[in-house]
């Protein structure tokens, strides 16, 4: 169904699950003044957990799996805090303030699981990891001289 199986991986499909109720649960009780303040950053924060797992998916290396599995973490901890402030604005009544807590620790919980799986494993460890260069001396870089008061 989905490009490499992503379809099958637990944590994306949670925190794909998550944003789903973000989107259709949270926002709709948030006020009109807070459309271009605090909806926006909750859409985006939640948005991007399942995002930035699928692209750790996608990657060949471990390393940058776990790195975007980081991302992820980060972006579900922003959700966290914009559901906290939501509450104590007085914009999120007790009941969905708690039921999204729960289901926050609840994939918090999975994805670090997840992340401590990939460090374990270490799939792809042969491959070169985004951020690790081959070093190759560069060529000598020649240039005419420019001489500012000559005609070209």
């Amino acid at each position: 169904m989905t490009v490499m199986n992503l379809d099958k991986l637990e944590v994306w499909v949670n925190a794909r699950n998550f944003a789903v109720i973000v989107y259709k649960e949270v926002v709709p009780i948030l006020p009109a003044s807070e459309k271009y303040n605090l909806v926006d950053q909750l859409k985006r924060a939640a948005s991007s957990i399942p995002a930035n797992i699928a692209e750790g998916h996608g990657r060949f290396h471990f390393l940058d799996n776990v790195r975007f599995c980081y991302f992820a973490r980060g972006s579900l901890v922003e959700v966290q805090s914009h559901i906290a402030l939501a509450h104590e604005l007085k914009f999120l009544p007790v009941e969905a303030y708690q039921k999204m807590s729960s289901h926050a620790e609840s994939l918090g919980k999975q994805l670090n699981n997840y992340i401590a799986y990939l460090k374990r494993s270490k799939q792809g460890e042969k491959e070169v990891p985004a951020g690790y260069n081959v070093h190759e001396e560069p060529a000598a870089y020649i240039t005419d001289t420019f001489e500012p008061n000559s005609s070209i």
